[in-house]
């Protein structure tokens, strides 16, 4: 099918039409009175080109509800084959909850399965618009644009349900019993997408909609005059189109038409401002590409060298072959270069002047029993990454590159050395004179994964994530600030195996992210789950001088935040890779809310996520994730309107 919305309600209308009721100045159907048969029509009608039901899907309802009597279903439509009494797939309600039903074939003849939200009150006689979204084992119900529901289930929505001699029943499941008595103003599938984000931008949350049958739709009111319109007149204004013209005092007044972000400004005699522009929205995500790696990914780094395009690094586990970079070529990654690397954790790429460089961390010692990670320089003759500079690393972890007072510095972190997790992690200066990084400063870190840095205003920040003391993940990580020549501690804030740190911004407002992996203290008792852990935002208090704790976030160790943005809308990704059961778990992506904070809107399913990055090309903005559980890192294409 087209990923477009499917309108049951319109398609299983019967000539005759059914009773309209109008209440609360909401229009809707009465279905009880019909046969049940009437209400039913061909699933063909609605899947053209694919006689498959699709893999991850939302179904948008906007109904009205009696009360339902005690131990009664009622039925808001079901998907049935012909020759058989089950159903393939069906929403229903009774007493206090919400039933969504699927027929799942992974056993032979297949079986019934039931997905079940509790404490769902509908029965209030008022109207409420329901998004049911669903995606493998990820089954999410917002009610009137509220907080979701969330139910993770072992039976996944089956890949490929075939709807071949397959119908749709409107309030029922092809008989009287369970027939729907309320009033269903709404009812829509929509294919490949989360629709939240589509309905929940109307003032009345409640009956909110995606697509209603014509009858139901409110009557306009008849404007009394044009009141717009009223004094034609005619200007010689000019109106620029094609590449950014200068906007001088002599283009002032005058407009210009941006057609690749359709846009219009108007020249104010020194710079173009604003006048209508469309701002962007993310309106679902979708797999785009499988990136075969060498091996399992701990870690990816998206670059841009300019006048050559855009890369990806692949950090990968096992050597040989090592890791690979990727070029995007023809809106693909494609394989480009191999590097030798020995456990390679993650890359880093950046600039001095201009050459251009890329860092590897390597976790272990090379065939000679050498450990040292390295420095790869772009060579420009040869289009490739050629040996640098070899610095001696012990279980690098991460590198960060940032320049402070025009002078360039390269930070590693070392995890452990042997068995010793509190180890020297240290900050190399560049030399301009032999063109080399040299030792600058050391800080005592713990099992460290992760360096950031940030700056603000004119101060210069670095945040280690300490992971593992050698009995405790409890422990604190460490922010440092930029004095008199060195970093020196400025905040200490206590993780819980904490694998990254990601900084960002919205307004001027200031932001720090931390991913904790796992809660183990060796003279603690065992908590149930050493994996579902808080992960948290912190936002900077000018006033107190400090990060002060400002959201919560219930992850599954987590190992990454990624924050990117789309339009005006703000998202952070986090990379979550085990619960305690298995790898395969859904990482989420979160949309900034304003006072509600991060509000998940996308689940995402990953196996064993380590790493995110978000990029743009020509084609469009995109994510890409590593999976340190398997060879196969995915690019996934973010979708706007």
């Amino acid at each position: 099918t087209e990923l477009r919305p499917l309108d049951i309600l319109s398609e299983a209308l019967p000539a005759g039409g059914l009773r309209v009721f109008q209440v609360q100045g909401v229009r809707g159907f009465q279905l009880a009175a019909s046969r049940p048969r009437a209400l039913g029509f061909p699933a063909s009608r609605l899947f053209i080109h694919c006689h498959r039901f699709p893999e991850e899907f939302s179904i948008i309802a906007t109904l009205r509800l009696l009360g339902v009597p005690a131990k009664r279903n009622e039925y808001i439509f079901t998907l049935m084959a012909e020759e058989s009494p089950g159903v393939l797939v069906g929403l229903r309600y009774g007493p206090d909850k919400l039933h969504f039903l699927f027929w799942s074939q992974e056993r032979a003849g297949g079986w019934q399965s039931r997905v079940t939200f509790p404490n769902v009150s509908l029965s209030d006689n008022q109207w409420h618009t329901l998004i049911l979204a669903v995606s493998g084992q990820s089954f999410s119900l917002t009610v009137d644009c509220s907080i979701p529901k969330d139910v993770v289930v072992e039976t996944p929505f089956p890949a490929s349900l075939s709807v071949r001699r397959a119908s749709f029943y409107l309030g029922n499941r092809r008989r009287r019993k369970g027939a729907f008595t309320g009033l269903l103003r709404q009812l829509v599938l929509l294919p490949g997408a989360d629709a939240t984000p589509r309905i929940c931008r109307a003032m009345n949350f409640k009956v909110a909609t995606l697509s209603v049958p014509t009858v139901l739709q409110d009557v306009p009111a008849k404007p009394v005059s044009n009141e717009v319109l009223q004094y034609p007149y005619e200007t010689d204004t000019k109106v620029t189109l094609g590449a950014r013209p200068r906007c001088t005092q002599q283009e002032k007044s005058q407009f210009w038409f941006n057609a690749s972000r359709r846009g219009l400004y108007l020249c104010n005699g020194s710079a173009w401002l604003s006048m209508l522009e469309v701002k962007h929205r993310l309106d679902y995500v979708e797999e785009y590409q499988n990136l075969v790696t060498n091996s399992e990914t701990m870690g990816i780094e998206v670059f841009t060298i300019p006048k050559v395009g855009v890369f990806a690094a692949t950090a990968n586990r096992i050597s040989p072959p090592g890791s690979a970079i990727y070029r995007w070529t023809d809106g693909k990654f494609v394989p480009y270069q191999n590097i030798p690397t020995y456990q390679a954790q993650s890359w880093k790429y950046f600039t001095i002047g201009k050459k251009i460089f890329l860092a590897v961390a390597n976790f272990e010692q090379n065939e000679r029993g050498q450990e040292f990670s390295v420095i790869y320089k772009w060579s420009r003759r040869k289009a490739k990454f050629i040996t640098y500079q070899r610095i001696t690393t012990h279980s690098a972890r991460d590198w960060e590159a940032f320049v402070i007072e025009g002078e360039a510095f390269l930070a590693v972190v070392n995890h452990r050395e042997g068995n010793n997790h509190n180890i020297d992690s240290v900050i190399y200066r560049w030399n301009p004179r032999t063109g080399l990084f040299e030792t600058n400063q050391t800080i005592p870190t713990s099992g460290a994964y992760d360096w950031e840095f940030f700056t603000i205003g004119p101060y210069s920040f670095l945040a280690v994530a300490n992971t593992f003391n050698g009995t405790s993940t409890k422990i604190y990580s460490h922010i440092y600030i930029w004095l008199s020549g060195s970093f020196q501690l400025f905040q200490s804030i206590l993780t819980f195996g904490a694998a990254d740190w990601e900084v960002f911004h919205i307004g001027d407002r200031v932001f720090l992210a931390v991913a904790n992996s796992h809660s183990y203290d060796s003279g603690m008792p065992a908590p149930s789950n050493f994996y579902a852990i808080n992960s948290s935002i912190y936002e900077l208090n000018i006033t107190a001088q400090m990060f002060v704790k400002f959201q919560d976030i219930l992850t599954y160790s987590a190992l990454d935040w990624e924050f990117f943005s789309v339009g005006d809308d703000s998202f952070l990704v986090v990379a979550n890779s085990f619960n305690g059961f298995t790898f395969s778990v859904n990482s989420i992506i979160y949309r900034w809310q304003g006072y509600e904070g991060f509000v998940a809107a996308h689940h995402l399913p990953t196996v064993g996520c380590r790493d995110w990055e978000a990029f743009h090309t020509a084609e469009g903005s995109y994510l890409l994730y590593s999976s340190a559980k398997e060879p196969l890192s995915k690019v996934l294409k973010l979708k706007t309107t």
